[in-house]
């Protein structure tokens, strides 16, 4: 009896770890994804700030789509902007990613940390089921304020 329980236990293990290997594929990209950010951000006389940069992508899977998300950290502050859906054709792009410093007005003209991403957000029906960086750029960059 302990032997067909263990016997039990094995199967079920397998066929999980045949079920993870087999599925990770479905939601692979494809290999020619890239993204850049730009050496410098600015501050806008409207108290927006700006990052900027290029991107390449190819048609995410069909469950999905792609967009660009940018993030400045300076001094400890996280300002995360979106940069809108991406377009994936294969060819460069340029992206601006745009937000309001009204909720980080410590945010100043010098040095910060810039990253860039280039997400694919895989759908279930019309909810999302997942989230892949399938891209990413990080530098330090100079803040230019032109208020």
């Amino acid at each position: 009896m302990r032997t067909y329980g263990s016997r039990i236990t094995l199967a079920a293990l397998s066929t999980l770890a045949a079920a993870t290997a087999f599925a990770a594929p479905a939601g692979a990209t494809v290999f020619d994804q890239a993204i850049s950010v730009q050496s410098e951000a600015h501050i806008g006389a409207d108290g927006t700030i700006t990052l900027s940069g290029t991107y390449r992508c190819e048609q995410p899977s069909p469950d999905g789509t792609t967009q660009v998300k940018a993030t400045l950290v300076q001094d400890g502050v996280h300002l995360g902007i979106s940069g809108g859906q991406a377009v994936c054709d294969g060819k460069d792009h340029q992206w601006h990613a745009r937000g309001t410093l009204a909720y980080t007005p410590q945010v100043h003209a010098g040095p910060a940390k810039a990253t860039a991403e280039l997400q694919e957000i895989h759908l279930a029906g019309v909810m999302p089921s997942s989230l892949d960086t399938v891209a990413a750029d990080e530098k330090v960059v100079e803040v230019v304020d032109h208020r």
